[in-house]
């Protein structure tokens, strides 16, 4: 069976070198612009978290966990080399989906 779908992990904070949240979607649009509208619960709503910093797609969903648990167990300074190789200014990328 042919899959087309696109998995992906990314981090969201809410402002350069702030809070950081991982997270995994199928639909990065969609969840981005949860974000942006403040229709979201929890974590990143309690705390602002709305410019989408770095991501990552996959072709599958495991493979799409997998990452996001590896970078979740990760040091911060990891996390933040991480995004600096990608997005050194920390920018917001969510207009790549949105």
């Amino acid at each position: 069976m042919f899959n087309d779908e696109t998995y992906y992990i990314y981090i969201i904070t809410n402002k350069k070198d702030g809070i950081l949240y991982i997270g995994m979607t199928g639909n990065i649009k969609q969840r981005i612009t949860q974000y942006k509208k403040k229709h979201t619960r929890g974590f990143a709503n309690k705390y602002g978290l709305d410019i989408l910093i770095y991501y990552e797609k996959f072709k599958s969903a495991t493979e799409a966990i997998k990452r996001e648990k590896q970078i979740k167990k990760w040091n911060r300074q990891w996390k933040i080399n991480l995004i600096n190789d990608l997005n050194p200014d920390w920018n917001d990328l969510s207009h790549f989906f949105i």
